[in-house]
């Protein structure tokens, strides 16, 4: 059998597995909410977001102020990126995370505190 002819066998097939395993993942992650998250920035954001979120005072004044909502936050945190440079990731007990996004069409920093038990927001920037 040719070299040309064994290839192209090989990547038929290689071509329905893929099909079948994208269908059947995604089947079983809308069915049960399951996320493969292997990236830093990824498992990072939803650490944070499986944890309760409290904020600081600050932080719950300037909402008000600024009219931002729990909803304006939780897609930050889904979307946002993770500036790791800047992060404290080595502090044992809470750990602080600068997430940079898009707040009502602003670039905005966020600034998390990221325990054992719950996660803090600590400030928003605006820029």
């Amino acid at each position: 059998m040719a070299f040309l002819k064994r290839l192209g066998f090989y990547l038929f097939g290689l071509s329905i597995g893929i099909v079948f395993l994208a269908f059947f993942l995604k089947k079983k992650s809308d069915e049960t909410g399951v996320s493969f998250c292997y990236f830093p920035n990824c498992r990072t954001l939803k650490d944070i977001r499986s944890k309760p979120l409290q904020y600081s005072y600050e932080i719950d004044r300037m909402i008000q102020e600024k009219k931002i909502d729990s909803v304006d936050i939780a897609y930050f945190l889904n979307e946002g990126d993770v500036d790791f440079g800047s992060s404290d990731t080595k502090s044992t007990d809470c750990k602080t995370y600068y997430i940079e996004g898009e707040l009502k069409n602003k670039e905005a920093v966020l600034e998390v505190e990221n325990c054992q038990e719950k996660a803090v927001i600590a400030n928003l920037v605006f820029e």
